[in-house]
């Protein structure tokens, strides 16, 4: 990899070891930088996220990093909430976020035998033919935990029902975004992971 490596985003998210041992196990280091320069330099940025929409972008926003993120030319990938800040923005307390995917994001409506937030286990269907998830089957699955979700639209690479289908991977330009989180989500996650890594 060229550059200084992985950096993830310091932005108050959770599972952050979980995800830096599931990067270990896939060969790659990565730090945990809140430092524009250190995240302009890395070869490949990773933006996590559990919590409220507005917080998040708030911290971005106080530290700059708004600015920078809408900027990198390497990949990107954002995972769960940090999936969502890439797009426009979020029906959580009526953020605008980083506006580099069209789309906002919407919070799920309660419907019989599905709670909000959505959580556990969900299958994949394959949208459409794509890096971020070569080699990942058809209704494979991974581990969701989220209240509000992307719709279908150009982006979307691969889409989970839950009520109805929702984007659950996205692919734009040299950003992606994962919904579930691969740091959870065995060998589908790992796969992932591993895809991205291979960007250049």
């Amino acid at each position: 990899m060229t550059g200084h490596g992985v950096v993830i985003v310091a932005n108050g998210g959770a599972n952050i070891a979980s995800l830096q041992f599931a990067l270990q196990r896939l060969g790659a280091e990565s730090e945990v930088s809140a430092d524009p320069d250190r995240i302009g330099d890395a070869s490949h940025v990773i933006l996590p996220g559990v919590g409220a929409a507005a917080d998040a972008m708030a911290r971005l926003r106080q530290g700059g990093l708004d600015d920078v993120l809408r900027g990198l030319q390497q990949p990107v990938l954002g995972i769960c909430l940090g999936m969502q800040l890439l797009f426009d923005a979020s029906d959580e307390g009526d953020t605008r976020c980083l506006g580099i995917i069209p789309w906002r994001a919407v919070r799920f409506t309660a419907a019989s035998g599905l709670p909000v937030p959505h959580i556990g286990w969900n299958t994949l269907d394959i949208e459409r033919d794509c890096a971020l998830l070569a080699g990942v089957d058809p209704g494979a699955h991974a581990y969701f935990v989220h209240s509000y979700s992307l719709p279908l639209s150009g982006a979307t690479v691969a889409s989970t029902h839950y009520a109805a289908p929702f984007s659950a991977c996205v692919q734009h330009r040299n950003f992606c975004g994962a919904q579930f989180h691969p740091e959870r989500s065995g060998r589908v996650g790992a796969r992932l992971l591993a895809n991205f890594l291979a960007f250049e």
